[in-house]
């Protein structure tokens, strides 16, 4: 994009234009007041002043314009162009790794935990349009369900898809940290950041969750904890009827808070607690805001000076004056 402007470089001197009108009069007085005077009897044989004489009486015009031109070009007058490009800086790699264990349908979040997480992980999507993100998904074990990638529509599609089941269930924090890391341990990104998203504590699953953190931190991977269930008591499945459907009962919310603090801080990270939808919507509202990719405007100035065009001018007019009065107007002299 690119824009052009006029300028005055040192416009103090414009101030010096106010003379202008002052010297005008005065030449135009002295002039007149130079000019010889006949007196006689009779004008009747006088012819009227010829077009030469009223062209010779004004030539003190070119001067004064001159002079006007020159007072504007030591203001230094010049256009500006503008051309602004964008550099868009390496951005952030972002990888999701979410809990699909059977304690994620507790319904403590509307309609349910992972429900709850799936609707605030699109919006949060749509808010990084200049980053790959990429979705892990972990129970008893883990796996990648979509590899880090700029095609958002993608990324999308696949948290829609995210359900219970088709993993052996439980709770491995390790294994789901593990296979974040080893998305973004080739990633040459300015920034790479991993949202650890568990409602449990670590009960499966053959990978130490403080190995998986030191092997983040090696990596300078950033990774975001966050604990999602209220405190206390929830609903949470338990068995299934004879319809397969899923029968709840009131059961003690646990999630090792101390293993997630240690995870976040030692990464350079945070641990957040999500107690209901809104406290979930406003941690990730919140990471958006800590892990920003930054686009800088880069500005290309080209400036045009106008002054040396202007004292042509003022000199040209000068010239022109001298050369009428030793010319054809020399006789009125």
């Amino acid at each position: 994009m690119s824009n052009s402007n006029f300028e005055f470089t040192q416009p103090g001197f414009l101030w010096i234009l106010a003379i202008i009108p002052v010297l005008a009069i005065w030449l135009y007085i002295s002039k007149n007041r130079n000019q010889a005077k006949l007196s006689i009897s009779s004008i009747k044989s006088v012819q009227a002043p010829s077009i030469y004489n009223h062209i010779y009486s004004a030539l003190w015009v070119l001067r004064v314009m001159a002079i006007a031109l020159l007072i504007v070009a030591l203001a230094r007058p010049r256009n500006v162009g503008v051309t602004t490009k964008s550099k868009k800086n390496r951005g952030i790699d972002i990888v999701m790794a979410v809990d699909v264990s059977g304690s994620m349908l507790a319904r403590d979040l509307k309609p349910n935990r992972l429900e709850a997480l799936k609707n605030v992980a699109e919006d949060f999507v749509d808010k990084r349009p200049n980053d790959r993100i990429g979705v892990v998904l972990y129970a008893g074990e883990s796996y990648t369900k979509t590899p880090i990638t700029t095609d958002k529509s993608i990324v999308k599609r696949t948290i829609k898809s995210i359900a219970y089941g088709g993993i052996e269930d439980g709770t491995a924090i390790g294994m789901g940290l593990g296979s974040a890391v080893n998305r973004l341990k080739q990633s040459t990104a300015k920034s790479k950041v991993i949202i650890l998203l568990t409602d449990g504590v670590n009960t499966a699953g053959s990978v130490d969750p403080k190995l998986a953190t030191e092997l983040a931190k090696g990596l300078g991977i950033k990774v975001y904890t966050i604990g999602v269930g209220t405190n206390g008591m929830a609903e949470m499945p338990y068995a299934k009827d004879y319809n397969g459907e899923l029968i709840y009962k009131p059961m003690q919310v646990e999630i090792d808070e101390k293993l997630l603090t240690y995870i976040g801080e030692e990464t350079g990270g945070k641990y957040f607690r999500a107690t209901s939808n809104t406290k979930l919507k406003t941690i990730y509202d919140e990471i958006d805001q800590l892990e920003t990719t930054v686009i800088e405007d880069l500005k290309y100035y080209n400036y045009d000076e106008l002054y040396r065009n202007i004292v042509i001018m003022a000199l040209a007019l000068l010239i022109i004056e001298y050369v009428l009065k030793n010319t054809w107007f020399k006789s009125f002299i």
